[in-house]
C-alpha cells in the first residue's frame, strides 16, 4: 500500500513558523498535484492549500499571505511553509498527492497526518 511520509509538525508559539514535508514513498515515484488539508477537533476537514500539476497554487482565505505550498524540483517532496501561526491554526495536517511512477499515474494518496499545535 502506498503512503506519503509527513513530517514537521509540532508545538510552536503564536507568531512562529513551521514547515511541513510530504515525501513520495519510493525513489522512482514523483508527486504531481499536491494538497494540504487540516482538521481541528470536532470540525470537518478543510483544504488549506493546493498545488496543481501545472504549478498553480490556491490557498484558503484563512491562510493567504501566511502559508506557502511548494514542491522540490525533482517532485519528490511537497512542503507547506507556515508563518505567523495563530492558535486557530492548531489542527492535524495531512497531505494528499497524485503519485506518478514515471509516466504512470498510480492514484491519489494520503500522508499519515501530523499535529500542529500553536500555543503560548
Amino acid at each position: 500500500q502506498v503512503h506519503l511520509t509527513e513530517s514537521g509538525g509540532g508545538l510552536v508559539q503564536p507568531g512562529g513558523s513551521l514547515r511541513l514535508s510530504c515525501a513520495a514513498p519510493a525513489t522512482n515515484f514523483t508527486l504531481n498535484a499536491l494538497g494540504w488539508y487540516r482538521q481541528a477537533p470536532g470540525k470537518p476537514p478543510k483544504l488549506v492549500a493546493e498545488l496543481t500539476s501545472s504549478g498553480a497554487t490556491h490557498y484558503a482565505d484563512f491562510v493567504k499571505g501566511r502559508f506557502t505550498i511548494s514542491r522540490d524540483n525533482l517532485k519528490k517532496t511537497g512542503y507547506l511553509q507556515m508563518n505567523s501561526l495563530k492558535p486557530e491554526d492548531t489542527a492535524a495536517y495531512s497531505c494528499n498527492a497524485d503519485i506518478m511512477d514515471r509516466d504512470i499515474h498510480l492514484g491519489s494518496y494520503w500522508g499519515q497526518g501530523t499535529q500542529v499545535t500553536v500555543s503560548s
